[in-house]
């Protein structure tokens, strides 16, 4: 797939070369998941805070407030009110902590987590499925590239910060 003359027109205007065919796959790669990630959404009747608090809770089971609060990276009022609009809805129960009697754990539901799974887990093995087409030579060199792409996005997402000399 080549990237259309609107890409390359772009990119040009904005003082970049063209990209190739792969970089061009992974942005549009990019983008479908964030598509994807909003009809989800769309169905779980969530918005997109709601969703990524539902992610780790699917992901990492049950959580109290203050956890899923710092794995979403909003402040413990935030976190209270997507609980609450969770709650509302019956994705998720607020249920006592097994070994702090003050403390609760979101708890998200089985309904829910069977709806969302039943998205996710058709598009993770159809991907996953994509591999078996390539030899064990070609997978290991995809899974090299990608390895390093994810590498070169994870120093842009959390730039180091400079300290200042003294």
């Amino acid at each position: 797939m080549q990237p259309t003359a609107r890409d390359e027109s772009a990119a040009g205007a904005a003082g970049f070369s063209p990209t190739r065919p792969a970089t061009a796959l992974l942005r549009e790669f990019i983008e479908l998941s964030e598509e994807f990630e909003r009809s989800i959404a769309t169905e779980l009747e969530v918005n997109p805070t709601d969703l990524q608090a539902m992610e780790h809770l699917l992901m990492g089971g049950p959580l109290g407030p203050t956890e899923l609060a710092r794995r979403v990276g909003i402040s413990a009022g935030a976190a209270t009110t997507s609980i609450d609009r969770l709650v509302a809805l019956g994705h998720v129960t607020r249920e006592p902590h097994p070994t702090d009697r003050r403390g609760t754990l979101v708890v998200p539901q089985p309904a829910s987590r069977d709806r969302a799974m039943g998205r996710l887990l058709p598009m993770i093995m159809g991907i996953d499925a994509e591999l078996d087409s390539f030899t064990e030579a070609e997978q290991e060199s995809i899974t090299r590239y990608l390895a390093q792409v994810v590498e070169r996005l994870r120093m842009h997402a959390y730039p180091r910060v400079s300290e200042p000399e003294g």
